[in-house]
């Protein structure tokens, strides 16, 4: 018997003690399972959990596993996570419900160009790089603002607020640093006149601080569906 459902209660459980421990209510916080390198006997236990929103990485990955799902549970929600190439948009466009990664321009248009009339808008994140890690994606912090007032004038995009990969770190205080920067950013584009309020950050081993400092979508994939194995084909 897989323990997926137990994690998940497990994470569940976690998430309401740090929204407790900040004085929020746990349904501030959405869950988001990241389901990258998992197939769909993984998320279909976690849809009997009572999940029903799942983050991706791989595109071709997620379409599969999408339209697998699209028949028999139509409700789910599909979130990308993940760095996005421009051969990859109009994928993504046409079968996820968010873009958390969003990092570039040249990405927002292709989103907004390819999004099909008959589809609710995308609804979108930027991606920001708060360690200044010259290895990961995301734009600067001084970017931001210049980049959400392009960002809004895009039909078929509807801009939601942030998201952050941060270095890893074990010490709570450093942990919450970025995230503080990640809601101070937020804070400047809703005075600014934005309509924003998500702040995706947080994962298995730091959603904890990540709640403290407001984070509305925690993405949680190991603690959840166990350790990946990225050398094994996915099984759909």
């Amino acid at each position: 018997m897989s323990d997926i459902p137990l994690q998940l209660h497990h994470i569940q459980q976690r998430i309401a003690r740090a929204c407790a421990q900040a004085g929020r209510s746990a349904d501030q916080v959405q869950l988001l399972a990241v389901s990258k390198t998992f197939g769909t006997d993984a998320i279909a236990q976690a849809i009997a959990a009572g999940q029903l929103a799942f983050g991706e990485n791989y595109v071709t990955e997620a379409v599969t596993k999408i339209q697998h799902f699209m028949s028999h549970a139509p409700s789910l929600q599909w979130h990308m996570i993940g760095p996005l190439q421009s051969n990859k948009t109009r994928a993504v466009a046409q079968h996820f419900q968010w873009v958390h990664s969003v990092d570039r321009m040249k990405i927002a248009r292709r989103l907004s160009e390819q999004r099909p009339d008959s589809l609710d808008d995308l609804q979108v994140c930027l991606e920001v790089n708060v360690s200044a890690e010259q290895s990961k994606s995301g734009v600067m912090p001084e970017e931001v603002a210049a980049m959400a007032a392009e960002i809004v004038r895009l039909p078929k995009l509807k801009l939601r607020g942030l998201m952050c990969i941060p270095e890893p770190s074990t010490d709570p205080v450093a942990q919450r640093q970025p995230f503080a920067l990640l809601r101070e950013l937020l804070h400047d584009l809703q005075r600014a006149g934005h309509a924003v309020d998500t702040l995706s950050m947080g994962m298995s081993d730091d959603l904890e601080a990540a709640i403290q400092e407001g984070a509305t979508i925690v993405r949680v994939g190991r603690a959840i569906f166990g350790q990946r194995d990225y050398g094994q084909k996915v099984k759909i």
